[in-house]
């Protein structure tokens, strides 16, 4: 960690020196925050781009979710078989719902945000996200992207838990969380520009809600949490033109992502019984 040289300060965004007790600018007390902000200002600065870092990390453990269990990938049938990950290896990652609900995991409602139940479920979900995800990024800055993406994935899958409880992986909560906070936000942008994005939004979510309606094995509940929620985050949190972001709001962006890793940890840790259904 850096303790010496020059940084932004976080709050006014001054060159300062990395070892100042309090900005001479601003007065925000300890810039530097003991090394710390150098790191988190390349973590989330304005250069870094969070979506391929999702993309990447959700494909990387879709391969881990099939070699987990290859028997089972080469053994299934069926056009919504193909490629699917077992149920034993969803499980062992962090899928949640179901049993997992039971056993107290509840760490699950973040992990499965990152795991995909077959390639047709993945390939979907990577397209939204590449749609979304600069467009978020550019409107509330790279934290608050990820404070959305995560929060809102998370209370769809706490919605879906607590109405049905049944089994659930995927990022769909989450888009739709990042479809609701962009409609939120361009409704109050009152701007020709936020107006055509805010109807964009909502056609958008109604086809998508419709058509999860129409399909089977589809967590609807998940969609309508991640909706709902981004629409309430997305008419409070500020956008990065009225506010940039300051350390509290990349703190917690980080201690999502920390609370994210250890949860897989965690999960491939503590084993769950095999064979469990999907």
């Amino acid at each position: 960690m850096a303790r010496t040289g020059a940084l932004l300060c976080p709050s006014c965004r001054k060159l300062i020196s990395a070892d100042e007790r309090k900005c001479p600018y601003c007065g925000t007390p300890h810039p530097g925050l003991f090394g710390l902000t150098p790191a988190l200002q390349r973590l989330f600065g304005a250069r870094m781009d969070l979506v391929p870092g999702i993309v990447g990390a959700c494909i990387v453990l879709y391969a881990l979710s099939l070699v987990l269990d290859l028997g089972a990938v080469s053994s299934a049938r069926g056009p919504f078989a193909f490629l699917a990950p077992s149920s034993m290896s969803l499980y062992r990652l962090g899928m949640t719902g179901g049993i997992a609900g039971h056993a107290g995991r509840s760490w699950t409602t973040l992990t499965a945000i990152y795991l995909h139940a077959d390639v047709l479920h993945i390939l979907f979900n990577m397209l939204w996200i590449r749609q979304l995800g600069p467009d978020a990024q550019a409107i509330f800055g790279r934290a608050r992207f990820f404070v959305l993406f995560t929060l809102t994935g998370v209370a769809g899958f706490v919605l879906s838990n607590l109405v049905g409880g049944r089994p659930s992986v995927g990022a769909s909560g989450a888009i739709f969380g990042l479809m609701g906070a962009m409609l939120a936000y361009g409704r109050r942008d009152r701007s020709t520009w936020g107006e055509m994005m805010s109807r964009q939004m909502l056609q958008w979510a109604a086809i998508l809600l419709v058509f999860g309606f129409l399909g089977r094995g589809v967590n609807n509940w998940a969609h309508m949490g991640g909706l709902a929620s981004g629409f309430l985050l997305g008419k409070w949190l500020p956008a990065e033109r009225e506010r940039r972001e300051g350390r509290g709001t990349q703190f917690v962006a980080l201690a999502l992502a920390l609370c994210t890793l250890a949860g897989f940890v965690v999960s491939l840790v503590r084993p769950m019984m095999a064979n469990v259904p999907f």
